[in-house]
């Protein structure tokens, strides 16, 4: 396999601790946890590195760790779509793509949200996020789809050691919601 380039981008206007800080109107609160806290960027990539191997994904990839501004201005500019969203992949195409195998985009905000609700730390949601989008730049697409990216997401977040993925949280109806049969 060829060698896997990797590079990590901070948008400046990322907070670095993005966990709720004091205000005056609430001084007692407590400092940022060690789950809410952003991983260090050798984290991240490190981690890039074994899930880019597990997905077999060739080429170098670019993740942005950015806002929710940030990620919906792009979701805005290439998808059409005017909202903030946990994470987008953009596969590399055309002249000048050979050894690249695209960028991902991360909002930190939202991942710190899904990471409260979901019982686990920052650095847990980032990697589940990078995986997923890891799947899209090598092809897979959920949403069209028979199924396939799911069950391949399901088995590499069993060997890279991370719980429920993206699309079994979707897929859940939400606690409390109606199932509805149809006849």
């Amino acid at each position: 396999m060829a060698a896997l380039g990797k590079m990590i981008l901070l948008d400046p206007d990322l907070d670095p601790d993005p966990a709720p800080r004091p205000t005056a109107a609430a001084p007692s609160a407590a400092p940022a946890s060690r789950a809410e806290r952003l991983p260090g960027v050798r984290t991240i990539s490190n981690f890039l590195t074994k899930a880019q191997a597990a997905v077999r994904l060739r080429g170098q990839v670019t993740v942005l760790l950015t806002t929710d501004a940030g990620i919906r201005r792009l979701n805005r500019q290439f998808r059409g779509k005017n909202k903030a969203t946990d994470v987008l992949s953009f596969p590399a195409e055309g002249v000048g793509a050979e050894g690249i195998a695209g960028d991902l985009a991360i909002s930190v905000p939202t991942a710190l949200r899904q990471a409260k609700g979901q019982g686990h730390t920052l650095s847990t949601e980032i990697k589940v996020l990078i995986l997923h989008g890891l799947l899209h730049l090598a092809g897979y697409d959920h949403e069209a789809d028979e199924g396939q990216m799911a069950r391949r997401e399901r088995l590499l977040r069993g060997r890279l050691g991370l719980p429920q993925g993206l699309i079994e949280r979707a897929a859940k109806p939400a606690a409390g919601a109606a199932k509805v049969r149809r006849p």
